[in-house]
């Protein structure tokens, strides 16, 4: 076989420092994305190219529809619809582990079809959470199918994920006589794998799901800070005396952070107090045993070894324990907890991070955040409500939780609701480009007051948009130079002893296991066109192909990094990496046959 032309080996070379720097995360995707954009435009005559194509991702439909979605979505889940949903769940699960599960997973599928996936999981996971600890299970149970319904949801319709959008352009771009992806199109087939799915996820996947978080946790004994919270009693002849919180902390050699000073029945709590230390007034400190045992000394203090931390313990009128979570694109996220300004700015201070199955209590100072860490947090009201309304941080679970009594529905919603259908059916019927009946759609939206304006900017994840314009003019590139000719010569190969039909399976398991480590919008982008190109080369049904590969970039449930939403669970449900692909392989492995075998019955090949 002859070697790919040289502009398609610089495009090679250009994709395999994508993908080192994606799989690696020393640099965000989203700023990989740039580097990919300005590295095309470069070299953009070179690999015949205009300028301008290096910057098409932002111009794609598909970008601008995603846009659009994200605004919408946020348009709906402001209403109270969701949240009205997910604290109604309880009615109906009566107490029972498996009634708990179907409502779980059987609510949040539907949804996700029609409603950005990663919105509905943020708002479902406390719910889940506080749903799991009055049916007396782990939330553990609950939270990683909630993951993977939302991703078997996403196969509804076009614009359940990110991912069947792009697929979309590219059945225009490069499959004659299509003019993209209806919006129901594939809905059969979604509706299927998406029954299959559940089916599964409430029989063998709920028994390999395991319960990582013990029921009813303690916040502190979930975060194992038995060891790392200390009570401090000040005698009269202590240098603390008269001291404020931030005045020790300037004293403080060792890592040893003060939480509470503690009056009698009065706690007066760090960082909003100004009290000063009085002789008896004991302290509630944060720190790992030898640098309690350092501060002990130093300042003349006697710790009390009989003493009780609990979650309870720190439920003041003022502040509260809670469990965020550090979402996909937060401005916390690659930031260290001591340069983050969460204490300073937002009275929050953090006092151990959940990694996977890690645990930090200490050294926290120096600690650099990353996307889907848990975080234990001393806050208050104002901070959560702040989180929420920002999506910096998203709150797992606190005792600021909204009662079932208290949620109500947006007078708005009749508005927001028929506005999204009108988008769906306007769509649907080919009245309008998806991309133009969504725009359309938000501009009701902000326009009838559904949404504000700076709420509908806010709502977009830019660092996914920033990822698809840096990736789409990739893919654009390996069309062009020829490279992805050359890679599907590869897998054409195969035909000699493989049927069309198990090249097209071949292409399903080759673009989920790309879509496990990396994102599945850049699988999605670099693998149709080498699919499309294959399906050609061997006469096969090139839109067959192209729907192979798209449900398959869109369902990956075998690492947390594969998907947003399985990073979201990740922390909260105490997972080990392990259990996504122990719970996760025989599920995608189970609807690689049976989309395969959809596609060959509802499209042939």
């Amino acid at each position: 076989m002859e070697l790919p032309p040289p502009d398609a080996l610089v495009v090679f070379a250009l994709i395999g420092v994508a993908l080192f720097l994606f799989i690696s995360e020393l640099l965000p995707n989203d700023v990989t994305a740039i580097g990919v954009i300005f590295s095309l435009g470069a070299l953009a005559p070179y690999l015949g190219l205009g300028r301008t194509d290096a910057i098409s991702g932002f111009s794609n439909t598909a970008t601008v529809t995603i846009v659009a979605m994200y605004m919408l979505s946020a348009g709906i889940q402001k209403t109270g619809l969701v949240q009205a949903l997910g604290v109604r769940l309880a009615r109906f699960t009566k107490g029972d582990e498996r009634r708990a599960l179907a409502a779980t997973v059987g609510t949040t599928g539907p949804i996700a079809g029609f409603i950005n996936n990663t919105p509905v999981v943020a708002v479902f996971i406390p719910m889940i959470t506080d749903l799991a600890e009055k049916v007396g299970i782990s939330p553990s149970k609950l939270l990683l199918p909630l993951s993977y319904a939302a991703i078997l949801g996403g196969t509804l319709t076009l614009i359940g994920t990110s991912t069947n959008l792009l697929a979309s352009n590219f059945a225009r771009q490069l499959i004659d006589g299509r003019d993209g992806i209806g919006m129901f199109e594939f809905t059969p087939l979604g509706a299927v794998i998406l029954v299959v799915g559940v089916v599964y996820l409430m029989t063998v996947g709920r028994r390999l799901t395991p319960a990582r978080i013990p029921v009813d946790a303690d916040l502190v004994t979930e975060f194992g800070l038995e060891d790392h919270l200390a009570r401090i009693s000040v005698p009269a002849d202590s240098p603390l005396i008269g001291l404020t919180v931030d005045e020790i902390d300037e004293r403080i050699v060792a890592d040893v952070t003060v939480l509470q000073i503690i009056r009698e029945d009065e706690r007066f709590v760090a960082p909003y107090t100004d009290t000063t230390v009085e002789a008896g007034d004991r302290l509630t400190v944060h720190g790992d045993g030898d640098a309690v045992e350092a501060f002990r000394e130093r300042h003349d203090v006697r710790r009390l070894r009989r003493a009780d931390i609990t979650e309870e313990g720190f439920l003041t009128e003022r502040s509260t324990l809670a469990k965020v979570v550090v979402p996909e694109g937060s401005r916390y996220a690659d930031t260290t907890v001591g340069d983050s300004g969460l204490e300073e700015r937002r009275g929050t201070t953090v006092v151990a991070v959940r990694r996977g199955d890690e645990l930090v209590r200490s050294g926290l100072d120096s600690f650099e955040m990353k996307e889907g860490d848990t975080l234990l947090v001393q806050t208050n009201e104002d901070a959560i409500a702040e989180f929420g309304e920002t999506g910096s941080l998203f709150v797992v679970e606190s005792s600021v939780t909204v009662e079932e009594d208290e949620v109500s529905l947006s007078p708005k919603m009749p508005v927001a609701v028929g506005t999204m259908a009108a988008v769906v059916v306007v769509a649907a019927l080919g009245w309008l480009p998806v991309v133009i009946a969504a725009l359309g759609g938000v501009f009701v939206m902000v326009a009838t007051g559904c949404l504000s304006s700076s709420e509908a900017y806010d709502a977009v994840s830019w660092n996914i948009i920033f990822l698809l314009a840096g990736v789409i003019p990739l893919g654009l590139a390996m069309e062009a130079t020829g490279g992805a000719a050359f890679v599907a010569d590869l897998v054409v190969a195969t035909e000699v002893f493989l049927p069309v039909v198990g090249v097209m399976f071949l292409f399903y398991l080759l673009t989920g296991l790309f879509s496990n480590v990396i994102t599945p919008v850049a699988t999605v982008v670099l693998m149709i066109p080498v699919a499309v190109d294959a399906a050609m080369q061997i006469g096969a049904d090139p839109f067959s192909f192209l729907l192979a590969v798209t449900f398959a970039a869109a369902t990956s449930f075998m690492t947390p990094v594969g998907y947003q939403t399985n990073l979201m669970v990740y922390g909260p449900g105490g997972y080990r990496f392990s259990d996504f692909l122990r719970v996760g392989a025989p599920l995608q492995f189970l609807l690689a046959v049976v989309t395969t075998a959809g596609i060959v019955i509802l499209w042939g090949v």
